[in-house]
C-alpha cells in the first residue's frame, strides 16, 4: 500500500480470502507518498499486521496484491497483481509521468526497466482494457476484468438506507453531498466558501449537507483541521466505508472531478457538478462523460434549480462506462478466481460475499441549536423557513435558541427559548413552570416552549404570563410513513402568532408549513396536569 486511498481499496477486496487458514495477510507501506501516515493509522485501529518495508524487500512471497502501481514496487518479490484504487482512470495528476495519461494508466509506472511491474492487472470495465492496451501494449495480455468489488458494497448496502439517514439525523430532508477530490482543482480547493455558502442558503428543515473528501484531502491538513474549516452543521465522512455509507444515504450530490460521483451516478442519484475545468479531467473518460450530461452549480441559490433538472437514467448511464453491469454483485468472485489461480490452489471457503458498509457515526450537531426563523403569514397558514443564526440576508422574523445547547449570548438575545422535556424521569423539573422561569430569567425572551414529544409541546407568551397552552400537530402521511416535522419549527409559528391567540384564547387552529410539506396543528389551553409533567 501506498496511501490511505489504496489501503481502503485493498480492504475491500481481502474478504476474498476470508476464512481460509492457509492465508496469512502482511501490509506494508511503500516508501515515496505524503500520505501514507493515514494508511497505518487504518491498519492500527484494524489490529493488522504490518511489515517494515525493509523486512519486506528481504522476503519472497507468493501474491502481492497493490491498489498503486506508484513506489519502488519492483523491487519486491513476488508475483504482483494491481487494481486500480478509484472508478474510471479519470485524471491526470501533475508532476507524475505522462501529462496525457491517466493516473494507474501510465507507463511511466507500468513499465519498469523495459520489463512489465504487474503479472494481472484487475479492472472493472472492459474499456479500461483497451485504454490500457491503447497506452501500454506491452501489458494488454496480463489484464482481468472482475469488476468493482467497493461499488458491489454500495449496491449491497442499500437495504440500509433508512438506517444510515436515522444515524445521520437527516430524518425527510433532502441529503446533499459535497464530493471533493484532492489537490488543486478539487472543489474544496476551487471553492472552499462553498460549503457555508450553501449553510446560508438551503434552509434547515428541507435540507441536511455533508461532505465526503478524497483520503488525501484529510491527510494533507488532517481530519481535524478539515473539520474545523467547515461549518459546524456539515456532516464530515470518514474516509473509510463511513463516505460509502452517506453516499448511499444521500439524495443528491455535488461533485467536482473526483471519481466518487461515478459511484452516486450508478446509483442513479442527482448529480450536479462543480468542477470549473483545468487539466487534469481527462476528456472522454467516465467522469468527463457525467460532468458533460448533468446540470452544473455556477452558484449556491442555484441548487433547487439544478436537482429540478436531475433526469433520472442520465448519472447512471455515464457509471456503464465505469462499471461493467454484467459483473455487478461478482466482483469478489471474480476476483477470487484470478487470485487463487496465481496462488495455485483452490478455494475451500464459500464463495465471498460484499460486507455491508457499517452504520456513520451520529453526527454531533444534527440540527443547530439557534435558528434565525422568517415566518410568512397567509391567513391561517404560516409557513417556517429557518436557517443557521449566522446566514446572511434578510432579517428573520425572530431568533430561536434551544435553553440548554445554546451559548449564553444566544439565549440572552433569542425570542423564543425552548428546551426538551425530560419525560418521565422524575424530580427534574416541570415543564409548566419552566416556561415561567424562563420568561422570568430572560428579558429578551417573548415565548417560551418545551418539547413534550415529537406532536405536542408546551408554550407560554410573555404578554399572557397566566395562560400555559399546548400545541398538537397532526402527522402527514407519506406512503407507509407518517412524518412530522422538528417541534421546534412548530414552537417558532406559535410564536409568530398574534398575542391575541394567547389572551383569552380557547383555542386556535393553523396550518404549519415546514420544508415541503404543511401540517395541521391544533393551539389548546393546556390541562392543569399534562402526562408529561413530574409530580
Amino acid at each position: 500500500m501506498r496511501s490511505a486511498v489504496a489501503l481502503h481499496r485493498l480492504l475491500d477486496v481481502l474478504p476474498v480470502f476470508q476464512g481460509d487458514h492457509r492465508i496469512r495477510r502482511r501490509f506494508t507501506l511503500t516508501p515515496g507518498s505524503d500520505f501514507g501516515i493515514d494508511a497505518l493509522a487504518v491498519l492500527e485501529a484494524a489490529g493488522a499486521r504490518t511489515v517494515p518495508w525493509r523486512t519486506a524487500l528481504g522476503t519472497t512471497y507468493d501474491l502481492i496484491v497493490a491498489a498503486s502501481p506508484k513506489g519502488p514496487l519492483d523491487r519486491l518479490r513476488g508475483p504482483l497483481v494491481l487494481l486500480p484504487h478509484g472508478a474510471g482512470f479519470n485524471k491526470t495528476v501533475s508532476g507524475e509521468g505522462a501529462q496525457d495519461s491517466a493516473s494507474g494508466l501510465d507507463p511511466a509506472y507500468l513499465i519498469r526497466d523495459g520489463r512489465p511491474l504487474a503479472a494481472l492487472h484487475a479492472f472493472a470495465h472492459p474499456g479500461q482494457t483497451a485504454r490500457l492496451a491503447e497506452r501500454c501494449p506491452q501489458v494488454a495480455d496480463r489484464v482481468a476484468v472482475v469488476g468493482d468489488p467497493t461499488l458491489d458494497r454500495v449496491l449491497d448496502s442499500r437495504t440500509l438506507r433508512d438506517r444510515y439517514r436515522t444515524a445521520l439525523g437527516t430524518g425527510d430532508r433532502r441529503l446533499v453531498v459535497l464530493l471533493s477530490t484532492w489537490g488543486p482543482e478539487s472543489l474544496l480547493a476551487r471553492r472552499p466558501t462553498l460549503p457555508e455558502e450553501l449553510c446560508h442558503e438551503l434552509p434547515v428543515d428541507e435540507y441536511q449537507l455533508a461532505l465526503i473528501a478524497h483520503p488525501n484531502a484529510h491527510s494533507d491538513p488532517g481530519s481535524f483541521e478539515l473539520a474545523e474549516r467547515l461549518p459546524r452543521e456539515v456532516v464530515l465522512a470518514r474516509p473509510h466505508e463511513e463516505w460509502a455509507a452517506v453516499l448511499v444515504a444521500s439524495d443528491a450530490v455535488i461533485s467536482d472531478h473526483g471519481s466518487t460521483a461515478l459511484y452516486a451516478a450508478a446509483l442513479d442519484r442527482p448529480v450536479v457538478g462543480a468542477y470549473d475545468g483545468g487539466t487534469e479531467l481527462l476528456a472522454g473518460t467516465p467522469m468527463h462523460r457525467l460532468l458533460g450530461s448533468v446540470p452544473r452549480l455556477r452558484a449556491p441559490g442555484e441548487l433547487g434549480a439544478a436537482l429540478d433538472a436531475h433526469r433520472p437514467g442520465v448519472p447512471s448511464a455515464a457509471a456503464r462506462t465505469a462499471f461493467d453491469t454484467a459483473l455487478r454483485g461478482r466482483a469478489l468472485e471474480r476476483l477470487r478466481e484470478e487470485l487463487y489461480g496465481r496462488l495455485g490452489i483452490e478455494p475451500r471457503t464459500p464463495a465471498p460475499v460484499p460486507r455491508l458498509l457499517p452504520v456513520p457515526r451520529p453526527p454531533v450537531d444534527p440540527l443547530p441549536a439557534v435558528h434565525g426563523v422568517r415566518v410568512e403569514v397567509a391567513g391561517d397558514l404560516l409557513s417556517v423557513e429557518r436557517r443557521p443564526a449566522r446566514a446572511d440576508g434578510p432579517p428573520p422574523h425572530h431568533l430561536a435558541a434551544e435553553a440548554d445547547a445554546a451559548g449564553a449570548r444566544a439565549v440572552e438575545s433569542a425570542g423564543l427559548l425552548y428546551r426538551t422535556s425530560p419525560g418521565d424521569a422524575p424530580g427534574l423539573w416541570l415543564p409548566g413552570e419552566w416556561t415561567a422561569e424562563a420568561l422570568a430569567r430572560h428579558p429578551g425572551c417573548r415565548t417560551a416552549g418545551v418539547i413534550l414529544s415529537p406532536d405536542r409541546c408546551l408554550v407560554r407568551r410573555r404578554a399572557a404570563p397566566d395562560t400555559v397552552l399546548e400545541s398538537r400537530v397532526e402527522p402527514v402521511r407519506e406512503g407507509d410513513r407518517l412524518l412530522l416535522p422538528d417541534p421546534a419549527a412548530i414552537l417558532s409559528a406559535v410564536h409568530a402568532l398574534p398575542d391575541a391567540a394567547f389572551a383569552g384564547a380557547v383555542h386556535t387552529d393553523f396550518g404549519c408549513r415546514v420544508g415541503p410539506r404543511t401540517y395541521r396543528v391544533r393551539l389548546r389551553r393546556a390541562p392543569a396536569t399534562t402526562p408529561s409533567t413530574t409530580p
